[in-house]
C-alpha cells in the first residue's frame, strides 16, 4: 500500500492522459511525474528521509501538489498547514509536528523569520520558498528541483502502517489536533471513494476549496487511484468554479455548503453550463433542505452528501437515494460499520437519537503524540464522533447535530439544525446559524444569526416573529435574530459557531 507508486504507475501506463489541471496549466501524468521526481530527488539531496516531517504553508499551487506526491515517494510525512496561520499558532503546530523542513510562499517568510527561535528542529537549509520570488535565508523550490534528477528516486521500503500525512483539525471545536494517516489509510481513500462516487479513469474530478484540508484527499486519492484527471483552482469563487466546470467538463466535484450556496446565488449560475456533472457532493457540514431542493431542481440526479470526520469514518448518500431519503446523510462506506449508542455505550433502536460511532479502513492511526486523547476517541476500535444522529429502519443515517451544539433549554434538548431548517424556508434568508445563549430562567435559549439575500429588506424583528410562528415546539422559539453580512468561517469554509457564541457567554 505504497501510495507513491500510484503516480509512477499512471506515468507508465497512462503517460499522455491529463493528470492535473491548475488554472491554465495542463500536465499529463508523464509530465507531472517528472516534476514530482525532481522535487523528490531534491528533498533527498537536502537530507530529507523516511519519516521526516515536511510542513507546507502554502495556498493552492503546483508546488503543494508536487510535495504531496514527492513525500509519498521518499517515505517522508507531509504536514499541510494553512497560510492564514500566524505567529504563535503557526509556531505551535510546526513545533508539535516535529518538522525538520518548511516549504512556504514568500508572503509567509516574514512570519517564519519571527518564529525561527521557536522551531529549532527545522534545519537551516530546509527553509524553502515556492514560486519564483526569493528571500534571504531561504532556498527556492524551482532552483532545487531544476538541479535534481528527473528519474525515479531510490526506492524506499514503505509498509502499510508507515505514516504519510499529519492533518491538523480545523479547530472549529477547540484546540487543533494532529491526525495521523498511513499509506494504507490513504490507499483506502482511493479505493472506497472511487466506488462510492462511481468514478472511472475517464472522470474529471474537481476540488473547489483549499487542498490543505482532508476533504481534498476525498477526490484527489480516487482520481490518482484510477488515473483520472484532477482539477484545482487557486482559490474558490463561485464564478471561477462555474467557469472551470464548464471548460474542463468536470464530472465530479465536492463543495462545502457555503460554496454550494454561493454557486446557486451567483448571477452567472446556469444549469446548462454544468451538464457535464455526474456528481455534486456536499461535505463538511449539513446542507440544509432548502438548498438541497434547489440544487436538485436545477441539476436533478447529481446531488450526493458525505458525512465524515478526518479521524476516519464516513457515510455517503448516493445520488439515487436522495429522492426517497432527502434528509439522510446516507449509509456507511463499504468495509465500514456504524452504531448509534447512548451515554452508556449501548446501541439504541432505530429512530432513537444517540452518538454516532463507527469503524472503517479509513480510521486514523491516532492523534499525534496524544495517546490519552486517542484512547478517549477510539474505544475498542470504534471511533466516537461526538455527533448526534439516528438511523431509520433501513439503516440510513440522519444527522441531528453535534453534541457540543445541542442546547438544553428548560430541560428539553434543542437541536439547532431543526430551527435552521425552518429559518431557511423564508425567501429572504440565504444562510442561518442557530446557537445557544444564556437565559436566566431556561438556562439557555436559541438565538439565530442569518445572512440575507442581496435584495432582502426584512427586519430582524419581523424574521423573529415569522420563525417563532413556525417552529414545532415552544422551546425552539428563538430569543432574537441577528442579521449579519457574513459568518465567521474556518479556512475550510465551515461556519464557526463558537465565534458567534463567544460574545454572549463572555458577558
Amino acid at each position: 500500500m505504497d501510495i507513491g507508486s500510484l503516480l509512477t504507475r499512471n506515468a507508465r501506463y497512462r503517460p499522455e492522459q491529463c493528470g492535473l489541471v491548475f488554472e491554465q496549466q495542463r500536465l499529463s501524468y508523464r509530465e507531472f511525474n517528472a516534476r514530482v521526481n525532481r522535487w523528490a530527488n531534491a528533498m533527498l539531496d537536502l537530507g530529507v528521509g523516511k519519516g521526516d516531517k515536511v510542513v507546507t504553508v502554502l495556498p493552492n499551487c503546483l508546488e503543494l501538489l508536487e510535495t504531496y506526491w514527492a513525500v509519498a515517494k521518499i517515505g517522508a510525512v507531509v504536514v499541510p498547514l494553512t497560510p492564514l496561520l500566524r505567529g504563535r499558532a503557526l509556531a505551535t503546530l510546526i513545533r508539535d509536528s516535529d518538522a525538520t523542513t518548511v516549504i512556504a510562499g514568500v508572503q509567509t517568510a516574514p512570519v517564519l523569520d519571527e518564529i525561527r527561535p521557536e522551531i529549532p528542529l527545522v534545519q537551516p537549509n530546509r527553509y524553502i520558498l515556492a514560486g519564483t520570488e526569493s528571500a534571504p535565508g531561504y532556498q527556492r523550490c524551482t532552483e532545487l528541483a531544476a538541479a535534481a534528477r528527473e528519474s525515479e528516486p531510490p526506492r524506499v521500503a514503505i509498509d502499510d502502517a508507515d505514516p504519510y500525512n499529519l492533518i491538523y483539525s480545523s479547530g472549529t471545536t477547540g484546540q487543533p489536533k494532529g491526525i495521523v494517516h498511513s499509506h494504507f489509510i490513504r490507499s483506502m481513500y482511493g479505493l472506497v471513494f472511487a466506488s462510492a462516487y462511481r468514478m472511472r479513469p475517464e472522470s474529471v474530478a474537481m476540488h473547489a476549496g483549499s487542498v490543505v484540508f482532508n476533504g481534498a484527499f476525498v477526490t484527489m486519492m480516487p482520481a490518482m487511484y484510477l488515473g483520472a484527471t484532477f482539477v484545482l483552482n487557486r482559490q474558490f469563487s463561485a464564478e471561477s468554479c462555474l467557469e472551470t466546470i464548464e471548460r474542463e467538463q468536470v464530472t465530479h466535484v465536492m463543495m462545502v455548503p457555503s460554496q454550494i450556496v454561493a454557486v446557486l446565488n451567483s448571477p452567472r449560475f446556469c444549469a446548462e453550463r454544468l451538464l457535464s456533472l455526474e456528481m455534486l457532493c456536499s461535505v463538511g457540514a449539513p446542507l440544509h433542505r432548502e438548498h438541497k431542493e434547489e440544487l436538485n431542481r436545477q441539476l436533478p440526479g447529481r446531488f450526493c452528501e458525505l458525512y465524515g470526520l478526518t479521524e476516519g469514518f464516513a457515510t455517503v448518500l448516493d445520488r439515487n437515494d436522495y429522492p426517497h431519503k432527502p434528509d439522510s446523510v446516507g449509509v456507511p462506506l463499504p468495509l465500514s460499520d456504524m452504531r448509534i449508542v447512548d451515554r452508556a455505550g449501548e446501541e439504541v433502536p432505530a429512530g432513537e437519537v444517540g452518538e454516532i460511532v463507527g469503524r472503517s479502513p479509513l480510521l486514523m492511526d491516532g492523534y499525534y503524540k496524544q495517546p490519552a486523547l486517542t484512547a478517549e476517541t477510539i474505544v475498542d476500535g470504534w471511533l466516537h464522533t461526538g455527533d448526534l444522529g439516528y438511523v431509520d429502519e433501513e439503516g440510513f443515517l440522519f444527522m441531528v447535530d453535534r453534541k457540543k451544539d445541542m442546547m438544553i433549554s428548560g430541560g428539553a434538548n434543542v437541536y439547532p439544525r431543526d430551527i435552521e431548517e425552518v429559518i431557511l424556508r423564508h425567501p429572504a434568508v440565504r444562510e442561518a446559524a442557530v446557537f445557544g445563549v444564556p437565559h436566566e430562567k431556561w438556562g439557555e435559549t436559541p438565538l439565530a444569526a442569518v445572512v440575507l439575500r442581496d435584495s432582502s429588506t426584512i427586519t430582524a424583528e419581523e424574521l423573529t416573529d415569522w420563525v417563532n410562528a413556525r417552529v414545532g415546539a415552544s422551546f425552539q422559539r428563538v430569543s432574537a435574530v441577528v442579521i449579519m453580512e457574513d459568518f465567521p468561517r474556518s479556512t475550510a469554509g465551515k461556519t464557526l459557531k463558537r465565534i458567534l457564541r463567544e460574545p454572549y457567554w463572555s458577558r
